[in-house]
Parts: structure tokens; sequence; C-alpha cells
């Protein structure tokens, strides 16, 4: 998979945000794109978008919380592709906004359901026909919080580091079946969250949280291409000796195609005092 042209990628939470940035990157790129969430409408205009410059997308509507219409998913698209060949698990939400006791213990849950359980589900339906032609790449994505503690953002953060830890371990799972996982912390990005957190006040999301979104509100955030670049590297033949990573769009990502690395660089360590 030196190039992606004519791949076979399923994303999840391809309506918008960070998944639909990376649909319409993929596409461009030449891949034929899976897009997956629950909303028709935003299923719908991202389509339309993908198509319209030229590229290549299924709609696929479902829920990552419901195991059987994954499943169902990924069967519709093998059965329209062919195969799969990449999954990107991009679908979040952000949760309940605010210190631990002020938030609803359903809203909290829900989070862990969506951004957690999503995303096992997600591999749980893909892993199968990657690991019978023994090739596959998984992506998921994670985001602030997962690698350092983030006060009144207890659920995403949580459930962020959980995907971590567990890329990590399913990457050693499927390591003798040629597949590579591997996690992104795409930056800060304007998209809904953003929003969310604006609205939530100072008094809630607290004032170093209002003030860096105000910031990407202002300035758009991470460029999109550096999300998307980062992504096709993980994507590609290219990372095929990478796995079981956490990597940040702004670390100096480029140097690893060629690079030995340490084992324990890029991963959600502890780092012990000597």
């Amino acid at each position: 998979m030196t190039t992606i042209r004519d791949k076979s990628v399923l994303i999840t939470g391809a309506g918008r945000g960070i998944g639909k940035r990376l649909a319409m990157g993929f596409a461009q790129a030449g891949a034929r794109v899976g897009l997956l969430a629950r909303s028709q409408t935003e299923l719908d205009l991202a389509k339309m978008e993908i198509e319209h410059a030229g590229g290549h997308a299924l709609r696929l509507r479902a829920d990552v919380r419901d195991l059987e219409q994954m499943t169902a998913a990924v069967e519709r698209m093998r059965a329209e592709f062919g195969s799969l060949d990449v999954l990107i698990a991009a679908a979040g939400v952000q949760g309940p906004i605010g210190p631990l006791l002020s938030t609803r213990p359903k809203v909290w849950n829900e989070t862990i359901e969506v951004n957690l359980i999503g995303t096992v589900n997600s591999c749980r339906v893909a892993l199968p026909p990657m690991i019978e032609k023994r090739s596959g790449k998984i992506i998921l994505i994670v985001g602030g919080g997962s690698s350092h503690s983030r006060a009144n953002f207890g659920a995403y953060a949580a459930s962020k580091a959980a995907v971590a830890r567990f890329a990590e371990c399913l990457a050693e799972e499927v390591r003798d079946d040629n597949v590579q996982v591997n996690s992104i912390s795409p930056g800060g990005a304007y998209t809904h969250m953003t929003d969310e957190i604006l609205h939530a006040g100072e008094e809630r999301a607290g004032r170093r949280e209002i003030e860096e979104a105000e910031q990407v509100r202002i300035t758009g955030g991470v460029a999109p291409e550096k999300q998307i670049q980062l992504a096709l590297f993980l994507a590609s033949e290219r990372s095929n000796h990478i796995s079981g990573k956490l990597i940040h769009v702004s670390d100096d990502w480029k140097r690893l195609e060629h690079d030995n690395m340490k084992p324990e660089l890029y991963t959600l360590r502890r780092v012990h005092k000597i």
C-alpha cells in the first residue's frame, strides 16, 4: 500500500469534524471511502462534497455502539468495494463539561460507550477481513486528555486515554497478522466541539479551555493537511514497521519512516524516577 489510491477505507464519525476532514482527504488521494455516521443528513452532505470533488464514497448509516449495525455496514462496504483495507475510527462525542459531581452519570456513561466501546466495536468488525488477507491498517483518533490530565473533561479524557491504551494492546495481538494499529492525536481543530466548549463558558470549562477554544475559533486550529498527511502515512506501507503508537500531529513523525524507534517512544508510558 505505497499509495492509498483504490484502497477501501472505512471512516467512522465521517459526517463532521475530524472524521469528515480525513474522509475528504483520503477521497482526494484516490481512496474509496466508506462514510459511517448516525446522521443521514451529514452523510448525504459529505458524500455530495466528495463526489463533487471527483471522489468515490459510500454512505453507511450506523451507530458505533451497535455491533449488529456495524457488522452490517462492513458487509455492505465489502460487497460494494470488494475489501476493507483501512479503518479510521473517528466517531466520538465530547460528553459532559464540568466537574464530575456536576455532571449527569448517564451522559458520562454515554461518552464512554461512544468513544471507547464504539471504537472497540469498529475494530471487532474490521479486523476479520484484514486478518483473513493478512494486511490492514487501523487508525484510532484520540485527542485532548489522552496523554495528559484535563480538568472538567473527565469523561472525554478518560475515554480517549483508554482508546490509546487499547490501540497499544490490540497492536500486540495482531502483530503476527500483519495488521498495524496506531492512534493519532489530531491537535486543536475548529469543530462543533469547539463551540460546545465556548457555549459551556468559563465557569464549567475553565479559563484555559475557553482561551484555547477562542484561539482555535479565530485561527481554525491545526491545518487539515497536517492531519490528513499523518493519517495517509499511517495508512500506507511506509509505516508497516510502526504499530501500537500514539502520534501527535505536531510530532516530527516524518522521520519515523526511516528511523528505528525505541519501544517506549510514542506510547502511554509511566516515567519512572531514577
